[in-house]
């Protein structure tokens, strides 16, 4: 590898360690290696270094964060909340998966993850307290269900993953991807319940076995101890519950004004493949029309934060791509081994490092990083994205990430501290199993 090559790469890894430790939004500092590395190491001006800036991104970001800043204050993402838990009632044992679901529906119709769970997370962790579920099981299916619908044509991610992919010149499939995430996470979360009931199971046959002859005959146990939580005994399956769902609001006109407008932006994007940031301008415009004093909060709401990660990642990669250098890198990995091989330590790459920094900003990264070994036609393109794609977000569930640190703080203070280590166990065996499992499936 030349000099150039070496430095764009070391300043790649040092972009990615100091945003982690010092907490600093990694698109400054792609900003700052891009006109760093763009000037002093490959001669370009700053007119050429600014070609690079993804238009395209930004405006969709904006568009996208937009509209649902105008659909939260006027009260309609809260309707749809309350609409999809109603449906399951009471009935506790399918309080996680109502949430999952949730959740899903949330992010696939363009609501980024985190604002998902902290909308969610509030209310259920209460709920499978006073239910007797496991918080973990709880947490966990949040946060998976809100990256099962992460990956939809119309999310920030599915079309920030496309629009790589696209650029690359790669096969691309957007329902394909979205797939991929919904069914990944919804397999990992079936296995999670599983799992919870077959320990529930075990402790339950524990505590009959050791149970004496008087506590057996007076039935002081009950149904109470067949659900072994973090928080001790469980109501009854069927419990209704202060915390469980209520009854759905009505929708006034504006909320039925704003579905209506949802479902022709749905049917804009998915039929008539319109530009999603255009569109989505539009839509939150026009209902910010109904609504004028609070357009300077839907602007603050905008997330201006996950613009500028975007930007400046996007801005530093597509820099090094110009210049033939994240080829140079590809082509080196392929040296490794086979297409194969290489694909799954790009998985297991991607997983390890996104359980600690921005899954956006790796995607960013190494999705065009894999786009000279998808060429060589020695993996499944669109298997490769989605495994790279699923291996970033599936992780997510860690404390030290904004979903996993919304739902310890949504949980009982006197948990929070056993629910960090379960968690992190928890996210330490995704991080081994999912890469594996999803390289073996999709690649």
């Amino acid at each position: 590898m030349t000099s150039a090559v070496i430095i764009a790469l070391a300043v790649l890894v040092a972009i990615f360690v100091i945003a982690t430790i010092f907490e600093i939004n990694i698109g400054i500092l792609g900003f700052i290696g891009a006109f760093g590395v763009g000037t002093l190491v490959l001669q370009q001006s700053e007119k050429q270094i600014l070609e690079h800036f993804p238009a395209s991104i930004v405006l969709t970001i904006v568009g996208v964060t937009y509209f649902f800043a105008v659909a939260r204050r006027n009260g309609t993402v809260e309707v749809i909340v309350a609409r999809l838990l109603s449906w399951f009632g009471h009935r506790t044992a399918l309080l996680p998966w109502a949430f999952f679901l949730t959740a899903a529906g949330l992010t696939s119709i363009g609501t980024f993850s985190p604002a998902a769970v902290a909308l969610l997370a509030p209310a259920a962790m209460p709920a499978a307290r006073r239910a007797g579920i496991n918080p973990l099981v709880m947490g966990v299916l949040i946060i998976n269900g809100a990256h099962a619908g992460g990956f939809s044509p119309l999310s920030v991610s599915g079309v920030l993953v496309g629009n790589l992919a696209v650029k690359q010149g790669l096969q691309f499939s957007a329902l394909f991807l979205f797939a991929a995430s919904f069914v990944a996470n919804l397999v990992i979360s079936m296995i999670v319940v599983l799992v919870d009931l077959l320990v529930r199971r075990r402790r339950l046959v524990e505590q009959v076995s050791t149970r004496t002859p008087a506590t057996a005959t007076t039935g002081g146990s009950s149904r109470a101890g067949s659900v072994a939580t973090l928080e001790g005994p469980a109501d009854s399956g069927n419990a209704h519950t202060d915390d469980a769902p209520a009854a759905a609001p009505r929708a006034n006109r504006i909320q039925k004004f704003t579905l209506l407008v949802l479902a022709v932006m749905v049917v804009s994007v998915v039929a008539l493949n319109a530009p999603i940031g255009f569109v989505a301008l539009a839509a939150g415009a026009l209902l910010g029309g109904f609504d004028l004093s609070n357009q300077r909060a839907c602007i603050a709401d905008i997330s201006w934060s996950t613009v500028l990660l975007v930007a400046g990642m996007m801005t530093y990669i597509a820099l090094l791509e110009s210049e033939g250098i994240i080829g140079q890198l590809s082509n080196a990995a392929l040296s490794v081994g086979s297409p194969a091989l290489v694909a799954l330590l790009l998985c297991a790459v991607m997983a390890i490092t996104s359980a600690f920094a921005s899954s956006t900003a790796l995607l960013t990264a190494l999705v065009p990083l894999a786009a000279p070994l998808l060429a060589t036609g020695g993996v499944s393109s669109m298997g490769m994205i989605s495994a790279l794609s699923v291996s970033a977000t599936v992780v997510d569930v860690s404390p030290f990430s904004t979903n996993g640190a919304l739902i310890i703080a949504s949980a009982d203070t006197a948990l929070r501290q056993k629910l960090y280590r379960q968690l992190l166990g928890y996210a330490a065996l995704v991080v081994i199993f999912a890469p594996i499992a999803l390289w073996a499936v999709l690649v």
